[in-house]
């Protein structure tokens, strides 16, 4: 059972612009490391993006400087702005959350995980 809510994927032509919404119905997303991962189809699932509580962003070297992740505390809602998107970008983008951001960057398995949400980039 999903326990947080993704929404804000679809298509997008290459170079074009979308945002991840990601919901934690009952939960704090302050008082988490949130972040996101991706999963291409016959690739492994991994680390995308990652907000600490204190608001410490990490990303995975090739998204920087093209994807922002923030957070809107009185929302309890964790952004992913994903620009200049490329083709390779294509895959079911999910969110995750965790007390330990070494789950997010070594590619493991945060404890709590939405339900998954495609986006697909045309070239």
């Amino acid at each position: 059972q999903a326990q947080l809510v993704e929404s804000g994927g679809g298509l997008a032509q290459a170079g074009g612009s979308l945002r991840l919404s990601c919901l934690a119905p009952g939960r704090t997303v302050s008082n988490y490391v949130t972040g996101w991962f991706r999963q291409a189809p016959g690739k492994e699932r991994q680390f995308v993006a990652a907000i600490s509580w204190s608001g410490s962003t990490y990303y995975r070297d090739p998204v920087k400087g093209r994807f922002t992740i923030s957070r809107d505390s009185a929302k309890n809602t964790v952004y992913l702005q994903m620009n200049s998107l490329k083709p390779e970008d294509t895959a079911v983008y999910y969110c995750a959350a965790d007390p330990s951001i070494v789950l997010f960057t070594t590619d493991g398995r945060p404890y709590y995980w939405g339900q998954g949400t495609q986006v697909t980039v045309s070239s």
